[in-house]
């Protein structure tokens, strides 16, 4: 969803790389991990977590989002913790409204990446964009249900996250909001992004909003619908952009659908509980 010009090589590629899940080719990458043009949350979300991260070999630092799916267990973009990309910090902060304070914070004891995941390349997005990180205790947030299944296109959703609000090419003058943002979507068709990019596991989400979409910093962040009374169920976790390299604000945004992976977070919860 945001496309790097080429105007800076090495960092700046990685740190692109970091943020966007979406391997750098000739300097050209997209990325969906930041609200542009969204609003200051209107409620709480005590499913909502968010963990700093570095750049391997650069000074640059940046951000992923998670949602809290057990009292023990977030889940988040698979590209947020993989270990060629990023390096996260170590802790996880859930259920803030803002990224640097409040809440409750926990350190990570295991992180859980699909078996499945790749890297997008090309024009290929990333695949099986998925990963469970563990906390060393359990939280007194109330998690979020995992939806059974996502609504049917046209379905009104809403985007959560921290990343920049500035879109520009150049990562120095992107912006980390210290609220959190929020953003009114909805579930597109397959169509609606580009070929090969929308399926049974990868949700094409398009915002309700002119020129406003997920950037830079939401990565793993939840994509959520109202269920049963009203309440709030995940359905997606940020992964990238629906077509190759646009801007954040023009075109659709690409979520993995978590009621797709749910045996597989269930099992590995099970596993390591």
């Amino acid at each position: 969803m945001f496309s790097l010009k080429p105007v800076r090589r090495g960092a700046a590629c990685a740190v692109a790389v970091a943020l966007t899940g979406v391997v750098c080719a000739t300097m050209m990458t997209g990325s969906a991990e930041a609200i542009v043009n969204g609003k200051d949350s209107t409620e709480r979300y005590p499913f909502m977590a968010t963990f700093p991260l570095s750049i391997p070999g650069s000074p640059a630092k940046g951000v992923c989002g998670a949602s809290l799916i057990h009292p023990q267990w977030v889940l988040t973009a698979a590209h947020c913790v993989d270990p060629t990309l990023v390096k996260p910090d170590g802790t996880v902060r859930i259920g803030s409204e803002r990224r640097k304070s409040g809440g409750t914070v926990r350190s990570v004891v295991r992180t859980v990446t699909h078996p499945g995941y790749a890297q997008g390349e090309g024009k290929r997005p990333n695949r099986n964009d998925v990963a469970l990180i563990r906390l060393d205790r359990p939280v007194s947030e109330k998690p979020i249900r995992i939806a059974e299944r996502p609504g049917r296109p046209g379905t009104p959703t809403r985007l959560l996250g921290f990343g920049t609000v500035v879109e520009s090419p150049d990562i120095d003058k992107w912006v980390f909001p210290d609220r959190l943002q929020q953003l009114e979507t909805r579930r597109g068709a397959v169509a609606e992004c580009a070929p090969g990019y929308a399926g049974r596991t990868r949700l094409c989400t398009v915002s309700r909003v002119p020129k406003a979409m997920a950037c830079n910093g939401d990565s793993g962040g939840p994509q959520i619908q109202r269920g049963r009374g009203g309440r709030w169920e995940l359905i997606g976790a940020t992964s990238g952009p629906g077509a190759p390299s646009p801007s954040c604000t023009g075109g659709p945004g690409l979520y993995s659908s978590v009621a797709a992976y749910a045996s597989w977070i269930d099992k590995t919860i099970g596993k390591y509980s």
